[in-house]
């Protein structure tokens, strides 16, 4: 039986005093950030006036901004440790409900900012004092020829709610009303036991679990394919309001990506698929199979490995692992596991899965769910990796520039995946066990590089269907996957139902975010290469050291990896295709 919270052992068990002593204490920060917020829009009207001005005007907001934050971070992980605790639940609504009033209160800057002569706004970014706020600001002037007039921005922000209906539709449909049939043997089918069904070592069990899964998507592939393609025709919307050149375009502009790096990333994963087919063929042979299907390609291929891994003993092995990147790194390190920003075990009711949450001005906080399991361990070296972005940018960097974006936020965790990956296989001797972590990296290559640039390369091509005039039908984003699958996996056989899969994947409605997590993933894998083999690890804590304070491809520039080239995506399948060879010669045959 799953303990209660109060049972836990503290030893094991965040320390949240760091960021408030009390309940009490939160309740004072709570206040003082609510005034702050309510003196924002006596702001409103002032920016324009002066570089004084301005810079008063920014410091308000971001001040509120930073507070507001905070009381809603602690909130939140309170809330995570156990959510049906009703008193962390209505901490978090209140604190929710600040940060919406702050970003209501504070819609104007954005206009006000944009309002400010050019040739003005230049004279005043010489002054001293406005430096913190420059890229915020520059970033807000690049987007000047794609901001309209206050009556336009009136009306596009008026369909925002509206423009939710697919994304939301789509997420109360999967996750509430759709309902899957039971397998043969009656074991029930949902969308987490369809994760384990397709690591089933028996085929039937895999291929009907894919059946039915799939089959249910099938069954409403009309009503899904309605809801995707309304959601690709507010992209196209969006991006010929805003006047941009596509739906891509407009999607990249954010983190101020040039689209040739997406078609690049697409090239250069096509130019690999030989080595990915070559994987896929050992997998056949591997399980024993006439012929590969796409329902065969979770199947652990190395099996009864003693791989318990108790949180001590991970804890050693991610110290030892990050040895390469200085006593500095590894000093945070110890403060964590030694200063309790970890919360290590389940216990009823703690929120699921993994993260790591930043906290300005304190250090961040990492929640685990730790059962002992060897991939456990490489959760922890993830979330680590994340936190210490995190602690490098809250301390290089002012609250306005201190949060890293999405694009770069897979890149510090992977690293330390990698690293783990490499100290392991540098001290393990086992066969074995060898191959079961050199599979771990393989698996992250397919899952990770392939399979999202697949899914990358379908939202690319779909959007481009669509502003070419073709309707985006259930039949044509059909024939449009099953390509895809094709082109991929030229060697694993689809059904009709895996055709359908687009139809499941939510990130599909937040448009072109997916191509991250490949970049991201080859980035780190370079990244780590060069700290093990070139001496580049005070390039990369220079790195993790830049927050948002630059667009994220020149702060990737800065750890030796330059996504305008080819060349990191390549010089990271080698390592896919490397790693592929030593797994070769330790377990190709039968199983």
């Amino acid at each position: 039986m799953e303990k209660l919270r109060s049972d836990m052992n503290p030893e094991f068990c965040w320390d949240l005093t760091d960021i408030y002593a009390d309940r009490e204490a939160w309740e004072r920060a709570l206040s003082e950030a609510s005034g702050k917020v309510a003196a924002i829009p006596a702001v409103a009207g002032t920016l324009g006036r002066s570089a004084k001005d301005l810079k008063a005007g920014l410091d308000a907001i971001f001040s509120a901004a930073e507070q507001a934050e905070r009381v809603y971070i602690y909130a939140m992980l309170r809330a995570s440790e156990d959510n049906g605790d009703a008193q962390a639940q209505e901490m978090e609504a209140r604190a929710t409900r600040l940060f919406v009033d702050f970003s209501t209160s504070s819609a104007f800057l954005n206009p006000e900012i944009l309002a400010i002569p050019p040739e003005a706004l230049e004279v005043w970014m010489r002054t001293p004092e406005l430096e913190i706020y420059r890229h915020m600001i520059e970033d807000v002037c690049r987007a000047r020829e794609h901001t309209l007039s206050e009556a336009e921005e009136r009306l596009l922000a008026m369909l925002g709610d509206a423009a939710q209906t697919p994304k939301k539709t789509f997420d109360l449909f999967e996750s509430v009303d759709m309902q899957f049939p039971s397998l043969s043997d009656g074991r029930p089918l949902t969308h987490a036991l369809f994760g384990n069904y397709r690591e089933d070592r028996d085929a039937t069990v895999r291929r009907e679990a894919f059946e039915k899964y799939f089959g249910e998507y099938v069954k409403y592939i009309n009503t899904l394919a309605s809801l995707y393609s309304g959601n690709v025709k507010l992209d196209s919307y969006y991006a010929q309001a805003r006047r941009y050149g596509s739906a891509l375009e407009a999607g990249l502009f954010a983190d101020n990506v040039p689209t040739a790096l997406y078609q690049n990333l697409i090239s250069c994963v096509h130019d690999a698929i030989p080595t990915l087919s070559r994987y896929l063929e050992l997998r056949r042979r591997r399980l024993g199979l006439d012929e590969l299907k796409l329902y065969d390609l979770y199947v652990p291929l190395v099996e009864d490995v003693d791989a318990r891994m108790p949180f001590e003993e991970a804890r050693e092995l991610v110290l030892k692992a990050m040895a390469p990147l200085g006593e500095t790194y590894q000093g945070l390190l110890r403060r964590a596991f030694d200063e309790k920003w970890i919360d290590v075990y389940e216990n009823r009711g703690k929120t699921t899965g993994a993260y790591s949450c930043g906290v300005y001005g304190v250090h961040p906080y990492v929640l685990l769910n730790y059962t002992g399991k060897y991939d456990d361990a490489f959760t922890l070296a993830h979330e680590l990796g994340h936190s210490m972005h995190s602690w490098f940018s809250s301390e290089a960097q002012e609250y306005v520039n201190n949060e890293y974006s999405i694009f770069v936020a897979e890149v510090a965790s992977t690293v330390n995946e990698v690293m783990l990956t490499r100290y392991l296989l540098s001290v393990e001797k086992d066969a074995r066990k060898r191959a079961y972590i050199l599979n771990h990296l393989l698996e992250g290559f397919r899952t990770t590089v392939f399979r999202q640039t697949l899914f990358a390369e379908f939202e690319m091509r779909a959007h481009a269907l669509y502003e070419a005039g073709a309707p985006l039908t259930a039949q044509a984003l059909n024939d449009l996957y099953r390509e895809m699958n094709e082109t991929f996996y030229p060697n694993a056989k689809g059904t009709p139902e895996t055709d359908a899969e687009w139809a499941r994947i939510p990130h599909f409605y937040r448009a072109f975010y997916v191509y991250q997590y490949a970049t991201g993933f080859c980035s780190a894998v370079a990244i780590a290469d060069s700290i093990l083999n070139g001496g580049g690890a005070e390039a990369y804590l220079k790195f993790l050291s830049t927050g948002g304070s630059m667009y994220p491809i020149d702060e990737l520039k800065i750890a030796g990896v330059d996504l305008t080239s080819p060349e990191p995506i390549v010089r990271a399948l080698k390592v896919f295709e490397e790693t592929l060879a030593e797994f070769e010669q330790l377990v190709d045959g039968p199983a």
